[in-house]
């Protein structure tokens, strides 16, 4: 071996080791922040602390809806009730209201002619705020019934995605028109009857007139409200409103649009 080559062997030596030494302290460095990071994780801090905050039990005479069926009150299917809640009816005073089936028979702006009682232009209705709150409520799958209206709301929400979803397809106003028409014609059906979308929700009819008193107010508001309702999918010059027919995709509390 060379003398060069001797005094280079020190140095050839000592360089992996101190590459070890540094490696060595990064790796013990590490380990001391993972012994003081949460068991967890960063992310789920706040979901534990707003956890803990939250009550251990809710009313239980409080009715939720649920996939289609009316139950008592549940913690854990009302766990995310808590993070986002739905938004409901204001029309909670329902004294002198005519009710038929457990449904409230609200007042309507409208000018079709049915059972509803007039309601002041210059106030918001029933079927203002379901087209208000529809692309909230939309996304929901259970609704936490407050109220009588709630329930009318349910109904609302509804059968604006049945029509939306009529008019996904149609691209001019004109069309769109024509395939709402086609909608109304159809036979409402009542509680007890094949195509009621929520088995549950209003009770059964007593007798036939009530069946026909709910029926005829049914039709009146879904055809007041398929009117409002162009109002929102098309704009001024006749063409779609993406921002609406697009939550014609949307399944309101799971239930299957054809």
């Amino acid at each position: 071996m060379s003398a060069s080559a001797t005094c280079l062997l020190p140095f050839v030596i000592t360089i992996p080791l101190q590459l070890f030494a540094i490696a060595r302290l990064i790796i013990s460095s590490m380990q001391s922040l993972n012994c003081c990071r949460p068991t967890g994780g960063i992310s789920q801090l706040p979901r534990k602390l707003f956890k803990a905050s939250q009550p251990s039990s809710i009313d239980a005479t409080q009715e939720i809806y649920v996939g289609g069926v009316p139950c008592l009150s549940a913690v854990h299917r009302t766990r995310r009730s808590f993070i986002a809640m739905v938004y409901h009816s204001s029309f909670i005073d329902d004294d002198g209201i005519t009710k038929a089936c457990g449904c409230p028979l609200l007042p309507l702006k409208t000018h079709i002619k049915g059972p509803a009682p007039a309601s002041d232009s210059d106030k918001a209705d029933i079927i203002d705020e379901a087209i208000t709150f529809f692309r909230a409520n939309v996304f929901f799958k259970n609704f936490h019934v407050k109220s009588p209206a709630d329930k009318l709301l349910i109904y609302l929400t509804s059968y604006i995605n049945i029509a939306l979803k009529r008019l996904e397809t149609c691209r001019t106003l004109a069309v769109g028109t024509k395939a709402i028409i086609n909608l109304g014609l159809e036979k409402v059906p009542v509680p007890g009857e094949p195509g009621f979308p929520f088995p549950g929700l209003f009770t059964l009819p007593q007798s036939q007139e009530e069946a026909e008193l709910l029926r005829n107010y049914l039709k009146q508001i879904r055809e007041e409200t398929s009117g409002r309702l162009l109002n929102c999918a098309y704009r001024a010059n006749g063409t779609p409103n993406k921002w609406w027919l697009a939550f014609a995709k949307r399944k309101f509390m799971n239930v299957v649009i054809l």
